[in-house]
């Protein structure tokens, strides 16, 4: 069994504080993936590169604590890679692949494993113009991947896909996360590209949402929205078989997904 979380820690000091790193060593991952760390190397070394037995990788973003994604793993990759490649995103950090090119049993000869934390354009027009921008530049990235390797990417992609991947769907049809475009870029890296949202897969329920605002008791009444997604190539994601939300304990306002694969690294 592989067994892959993905979590936005909206603060990589102040999850901890929240009992994160207790949690990770009880929940028996072999790879980690987490964004909006909001911190940078001198912050990380020595504190948070190592968690629950787990090496960490990391893209800090150049801007002091903002952004920044890691990834970390029980096993040692055969290469890392920080960023996708442009210059206005790297310098946000938000890409970290780790490849493994020995991914044990069921035909996975090379495996990559990326956290990514997508753009939010929810604080203005000149952030979800980056957005699209980002979306235009990821979506043949990833297909380029997927051409020559396995792929799971987990992340916030600040994107509810569906109606049913968000409370409030009639009243944020014109907000972002939920806007026509932003649902027809996944739809066509569903449909065109060939990836999988693995969670919809396992889990085809109404009420599954991994964010909440801080506003408005949302969390305890559970409207929320589903931001954080498993995207997989098909093979790999035809070998997930259980997922869960972790909803027991609050590190962030984003609570961790959780998704096992049968092979092993």
């Amino acid at each position: 069994m592989f067994r892959l979380v993905s979590l936005n820690l909206n603060g990589i000091r102040s999850a901890a504080a929240k009992g994160f790193e207790a949690w990770a060593e009880g929940v028996g991952a072999d790879c980690m993936g987490v964004q909006e760390i909001k911190a940078q190397a001198d912050i990380v070394k020595g504190r948070f590169d190592k968690v629950a037995g787990m090496k960490g990788r990391f893209h800090f973003a150049e801007k002091k604590g903002y952004s920044g994604v890691g990834l970390y793993s029980r096993k040692r990759p055969s290469a890392v890679r920080l960023g996708f490649g442009d210059a206005e995103f790297d310098a946000e950090g938000r890409y970290v692949e780790c490849r493994f090119d020995r991914a044990g049993r069921r035909g996975l000869p090379r495996l990559s494993v990326v956290s990514c934390y997508f753009p939010s354009g929810s604080a203005g027009e000149h952030r979800q113009a980056a957005k699209f921008r980002f979306l235009a530049l990821m979506a043949p990235y990833l297909h380029a991947l997927a051409s020559e390797r396995e792929v799971i990417l987990v992340g916030d992609i600040n994107i509810a896909h569906k109606e049913i991947d968000l409370k409030n769907w009639r009243g944020n049809r014109k907000n972002s996360g939920f806007l026509p475009e932003e649902r027809a870029w996944m739809t066509r890296l569903f449909e065109e590209l060939g990836f999988v949202d693995v969670f919809r897969t396992l889990n085809p329920h109404p009420e599954q949402y991994t964010w909440w605002s801080n506003r408005g008791q949302a969390r305890a009444r559970n409207v929320g929205w589903r931001l954080d997604y498993h995207l997989a190539t098909p093979a790999v994601a035809s070998l997930a078989s259980r997922e869960y939300i972790y909803l027991e304990q609050r590190f962030s306002d984003h609570a961790p997904l959780v998704i096992d694969y049968d092979f092993t690294l």
